[in-house]
């Protein structure tokens, strides 16, 4: 005989994930820490499997595990829906709203972000700014902007720009340490560099879909960063080109191996798809769509 789950054994389990400890998924949802424990137990008991590992520092999702939160997200947010449409007969935006942003330069950004704050007053906006690739789904996130092309299961994106990234360097860098003719004369240079995945120290540059491995002096999830370690002279940074227009303008910067080490990319805005939008989502994201690609051009 079938057993029907209950909302209240997956609320807790996908709380428990998204939390990474029952201690703080319990605080979160008010309720004691044995509830939680019960709630997964009696979850794994009608299911015949297990769905968390726990480690020394956290716990760990098993395969099935994995699979069931997937899903158990869409059953929530149709609960999620289904309440709204008692306590609420129209479709304003309001209420909370977790946004992941990658460093962005200038204020033309802000701006943008801004206008939705001034055209949407019930709308609490949580705008967190870093380089690492945040998990919506397990990290809490509504919406993501991403300056890249990687996308998990369950996500949904929508290109707002092509972006490219070139290598540039002072004109006193190269005259002290000569101007690379070929991909592979990197090796001996000062090479400034950013984060893979916003966690670990890059090795190498991508030159299209060749990595070259280069030698890092200096790291940062800053591109603005980069360019201005670039313009003293310290080293070939490796940025979008949109940063470096007016520092080469002025001649502070030159383009380094043009023809071989270029990557195109594409800035999008990412967010989980599901049934039901809740419309402070669905209003960011038309927003975003509408203003952000003009304001970045």
């Amino acid at each position: 005989m079938i057993q029907m789950l209950e909302t209240a054994e997956l609320l807790a389990f996908a709380r428990t994930v998204q939390a990474r400890s029952l201690s703080r998924a319990a605080a979160e949802l008010r309720v004691p820490r044995a509830t939680i424990s019960r709630r997964l137990a009696r979850l794994e008991a009608k299911l015949g499997v297990r769905l968390l590992r726990r480690t020394t520092r956290s716990l760990v999702l098993t395969e099935a595990g994995e699979a069931l939160y997937r899903h158990a997200g869409l059953v929530l947010d149709a609960t999620a829906a289904a309440e709204a449409s008692v306590h609420r007969s129209d479709d304003a935006a309001r209420g909370e709203l977790r946004v992941s942003l990658p460093p962005m330069a200038g204020t033309a950004f802000q701006d943008v972000l801004a206008g939705f704050v001034e055209a949407y007053p019930l709308v609490r906006l949580q705008a967190h700014v870093s380089s690492q690739l945040v998990d919506l789904q397990r990290d809490g996130y509504d919406v993501a902007i991403r300056a890249t092309s990687e996308l998990e299961p369950g996500l949904v994106a929508r290109t707002l720009m092509r972006a490219s990234l070139h290598a540039v360097a002072s004109p006193a860098y190269l005259k002290a340490h000569g101007t690379p003719k070929r991909l592979r004369d990197l090796a001996a240079h000062r090479c400034l560099m950013g984060f893979a995945r916003g966690e670990l120290p890059q090795t190498y540059w991508l030159a299209g879909k060749q990595r070259v491995h280069v030698e890092g002096v200096a790291f940062s999830n800053n591109p603005g960063l980069l360019c201005r370690l670039a313009v003293r002279g310290l080293g070939i940074a490796f940025v979008p080109a949109a940063l470096t227009a007016k520092s080469i303008a002025r001649g502070e910067l030159v383009v380094v191996l043009p023809k071989l080490l270029r990557s195109d990319g594409q800035i999008s805005i990412v967010y989980v798809e599901r049934a039901f939008m809740p419309p402070q989502v669905r209003a960011f994201v038309d927003w975003i769509v509408a203003h952000l690609p003009a304001a970045l051009a």
